[in-house]
């Protein structure tokens, strides 16, 4: 599941995934919510998956290759919250490939992973 996290900064959208993340979670939360954040310019996206998130499935793994490849210059800043080591090694192993930047946070440091995506870094 994909549930939305209400009360972000302005120019942000917050979305924290819970259990098993499937496909149909991507078209009816993540998708229609970066769209409309694309409608406004840039996207500022805080992706949180901490202690309750558990996988993906092939098709949501699709659906954000899809997502992400199809509006690749739209992610102006991605934090990305989690404990999980292996995100850690992702992000440094593919996040060259964004023209935009993606920072991983400790599950602790949501409140730091906000500030840095609202921050004027010129």
């Amino acid at each position: 599941m994909i549930k939305v996290i209400e009360d972000m900064p302005p120019g942000t959208i917050g979305l924290e995934a819970i259990g098993k993340v499937t496909e149909e979670d991507y078209q009816q939360v993540l998708v229609p919510a970066a769209l409309g954040a694309m409608e406004q310019g840039d996207v500022r996206l805080l992706y949180v998956l901490g202690d309750d998130f558990e996988s993906y499935s092939a098709g949501a793994m699709w659906a954000d290759t899809k997502l992400w490849a199809g509006h690749l210059r739209s992610w102006q800043k991605v934090a990305i919250v989690s404990d999980a080591d292996w995100l850690e090694h992702a992000v440094k192993a593919f996040g060259w490939m964004m023209p935009g930047e993606v920072k991983v946070f400790d599950d602790d440091d949501l409140d730091d992973a906000k500030s840095w995506l609202v921050a004027d870094d010129d």
